[in-house]
């Protein structure tokens, strides 16, 4: 018994990886009838896909044209929230358009310290602006410092909702990286969704929980107005929050996956796999799917992330799942595509802080027309990439094979 105590609190100090437990989540696929998937969605999500929206791809640097303009548009409120908001060309005119904004529009912005550097030299300038600016979990002090926990646990959501009716969300950050089309080394790419329409709901109780936590007031009544249908999409707003075990965002994931029946295409920034999506996807290209893998590549902007990312490859490959490494900029994308109707895009990563502490944001979508332009987007993506086979993986020489073993180090800090 007492050598059963001494390795169960080796383990809790190590930082045993129990999200990959052989007993986590395993969804091998939906059910066919209707209303039974509907069912399963909402059991596993703990929310509905809800009818009656109208969204809209919004790729690359065009979402610094949606946001001013959902700005200018708002008649009583626009609220932003942001992992990363610097000082540059996409704050400054952001800041112009929220001084120019029409009298009476309640703003509140929420940013989290860590990814906004800088942040600063912009807060005044909003403030003087009429906004009320909030900082997520502040960074200051010893105890913070020595914290990993509470370093880890960052508000990693980007979210623009404008009259609690219209909601922008993806992977978009107000920098300079997301200025252009994701076609040069200094211009990330990225894809985003505009959404009208109830879901937009979900998105304004997130940025709510989010801002009480960083000391804001409720909302007011006229920030959840009833929504009217806005289009035939059916959709909700996947929000997690940090959970050791079991986050949404990993029932996210796996129930995405399960869902696809003849196509499963994800791109992601930051690919670090638990076993449970491994297994998920492995499953998937057995059953005869067209599993694909978009990531980043030679332009990753963080370079460990980089190799413990190609270090999940070889058992996917070997399993039947087809990997593109993305050669233009930094693919910063989080997205999923799973047949013909369902569409995920947002800001969750599948890595262990998006998976297991950060709080996070997804809009998942059943609607023919978005499915149809992000197969489109995945089309052009694939033009512009290096697919990785199998065959020559296996041939890549030891100082490969050794800085894949940097899974285990990311994981245990993660």
């Amino acid at each position: 018994m007492r050598l059963a105590w001494l390795i169960l609190c080796a383990l809790l100090v190590a930082g045993c990886p129990y999200p990959n437990h052989r007993h986590d989540l395993r969804l091998r696929s939906l059910p066919e009838d209707p209303a039974a998937r509907d069912v399963a969605i909402t059991q596993t999500l703990g929310v509905p896909l809800e009818p009656g929206n109208g969204v809209e791809l919004v790729l690359n640097g065009r979402v610094f044209d949606v946001i001013e303009a959902e700005i200018r548009a708002a008649r009583s409120s626009i609220h932003i929230a942001s992992y990363i908001w610097r000082p540059g060309i996409p704050s400054d005119r952001l800041l112009i358009a929220l001084r120019e904004r029409r009298p009476g529009v309640q703003c509140r912005v929420l940013v989290d310290p860590l990814g906004s550097v800088n942040f600063e030299v912009v807060a005044p300038v909003l403030t003087d602006a009429g906004c009320e600016v909030r900082i997520y979990r502040p960074m200051q002090g010893t105890v913070t410092a020595l914290d990993a926990s509470r370093i880890r646990a960052r508000m990693h959501r980007k979210l623009v909702i404008r009259d609690g009716e219209v909601g922008l969300t993806g992977g978009f950050g107000i920098w300079r990286s997301w200025l252009g089309n994701g076609d040069a080394p200094d211009a990330w790419r990225d894809t985003n969704v505009r959404v009208r329409g109830p879901a937009v709901r979900g998105m304004q109780l997130a940025f709510a929980r989010n801002w009480q936590e960083s000391g804001g007031d409720f909302l007011p009544p006229e920030s959840f107005p009833q929504l009217t249908p806005a289009g035939d999409a059916r959709a909700c707003f996947v929000a997690s929050t940090g959970h050791r075990f079991l986050s949404e965002a990993s029932r996210m994931w796996l129930l995405s996956i399960a869902s696809a029946k003849s196509r499963l295409w994800i791109a992601n920034s930051y690919f670090l796999p638990t076993e449970a999506i491994s297994d998920a996807l492995i499953e998937k290209a057995r059953q005869g799917v067209d599993v694909r893998v978009l990531v980043p590549g030679r332009h990753h902007d963080v370079g460990p992330v980089f190799a413990a990312q190609r270090a999940s490859y070889a058992r996917l490959l070997e399993g039947g799942v087809r990997i593109w490494e993305y050669e233009l900029s930094m693919m910063h994308s989080k997205t999923l595509l799973a047949d013909g109707l369902l569409s995920v895009v947002g800001s969750t990563n599948l890595d262990p802080l998006a998976l297991n502490h950060t709080d996070e944001g997804s809009l998942m979508v059943e609607d023919p027309a978005l499915a149809e332009l992000l197969e489109a987007s995945f089309e052009e993506d694939f033009t512009h990439s290096v697919e990785i086979h199998w065959q020559g993986w296996k041939r890549r020489g030891l100082l490969q094979k050794l800085g894949e073993q940097l899974p285990g180090l990311i994981g245990d800090f993660l």
